[in-house]
């Protein structure tokens, strides 16, 4: 993991860990699975309805998610981010259902410390076994071929996750390509998207976000194309890794003991919250506001789509270390954890990650 320091502070930090009990794991296991299918629930009822206003989708996005999610097109991993003191119920921060990284950390580099530090010692942690059993169902039953192309940006993290999930999917028996999204050509003459060989992507995994390459000069084509090229994450992935989610996730669910209070509006009712952009990444434009007054904000390029407003999460504080556990789901089902950590309200996409172990 090469990108293990940020500007001369370590992003992988293993001066401290934490300690889970069994205790701890199932109460998180069991709310990330009902998560995960409160937001199938979710997809399913929006589809139905057709009810895609409030999520900020281009018509052509909307066509798309409903035709992948009639035609049942497979899902390979997502992240929940979770606030969880280790008293009450696990509280759900976002779903980071479509490009979720720090996956490298989570499912191999935070198991190789247990190895290092504490042999025969135990972690909530299969992700790696996960995500190899994932691609072997998904080759079994079709939903991608023989050969499984990979597009991502050309940054160092998204190329290292990249790798780890090739791995996997070659483990599985798949073979692999590698390219740049750039890279990614459209044919003329067949009508489908090529490689650098000009041969079909019949099945590809992209590391970038669907509400940008929905509006990218090709994003059309892409959208027109969800089952000719099948595509991970599916297309109806947009309607999760949208912020709307936390609202209508509380709409449908008041009360949930995994649920934040979250709306589309300012809530009147809150005094201390959290204003999330519809669309945005790794903590970007967010704003903590406590007893009506703004705490801590990021910048960044987000939110001309609007915001949602979620209640301030009861995140720990140990000792000016405040935690958010990343909760992986592979496939349908929770397969382990990671944790990040920040010095301040916001996890950012420079906030340490920290491992943990089971006791």
């Amino acid at each position: 993991m090469v990108y293990h320091t940020h500007q001369d502070r370590p992003y992988w930090y293993e001066s401290a860990y934490y300690l889970l009990t069994d205790e701890d794991v199932e109460r998180l296991e069991n709310a990330t699975n009902e998560l995960h299918q409160m937001a199938l629930q979710l997809v399913d009822e929006v589809v139905q309805r057709g009810d895609y206003d409030l999520f900020c989708l281009t018509e052509f996005s909307k066509k798309a998610v409903e035709r992948s999610w009639r035609d049942r097109h497979a899902t390979l991993y997502g992240r929940f981010d979770l606030a969880y003191d280790g008293v009450g119920p696990p509280k759900l921060l976002e779903y980071n259902a479509d490009t979720p990284t720090s996956l490298l950390e989570a499912a191999v580099v935070q198991w190789q410390w247990l190895q290092a530090v504490a042999p025969g010692g135990d972690q909530f942690n299969s992700i790696w076994e996960a995500l190899v059993s994932r691609w072997q169902q998904l080759k079994a039953t079709g939903a991608v071929g023989s050969v499984v192309h990979f597009g991502h940006e050309e940054s160092v993290e998204d190329l290292m996750t990249v790798c780890l999930l090739r791995d996997a999917a070659e483990e599985a028996g798949i073979t692999t390509i590698g390219l740049h999204m750039g890279e990614i050509g459209w044919s003329t003459e067949v009508f489908r998207f090529v490689d650098l060989e000009n041969q079909p992507i019949q099945s590809l995994f992209k590391l970038y976000p669907w509400e940008i390459l929905a509006r990218e000069p090709f994003g059309d084509r892409a959208l027109a194309n969800v089952s000719e090229t099948r595509w991970l994450e599916p297309a109806w992935k947009m309607l999760l890794s949208n912020k709307v989610l936390l609202a209508e996730l509380w709409r449908r669910h008041p009360g949930h003991p995994n649920l934040l209070p979250a709306f589309l509006e300012v809530p009147g009712s809150l005094a201390d919250y959290v204003r999330k952009p519809i669309f945005s990444r790794e903590g970007a434009n967010v704003s903590v506001v406590q007893g009506g007054v703004g705490r801590e904000s990021t910048g960044g390029g987000y939110g001309a789509e609007g915001f949602v407003y979620q209640a301030l999460a009861p995140i720990p504080d140990f000792g000016g270390n405040r935690p958010v556990i990343g909760s992986w789901v592979v496939g349908d089902e929770s397969c382990g954890i990671g944790i990040r950590e920040s010095d301040g309200w916001i996890t950012q996409d420079t906030s340490r990650f920290v491992p943990h172990c089971l006791g």
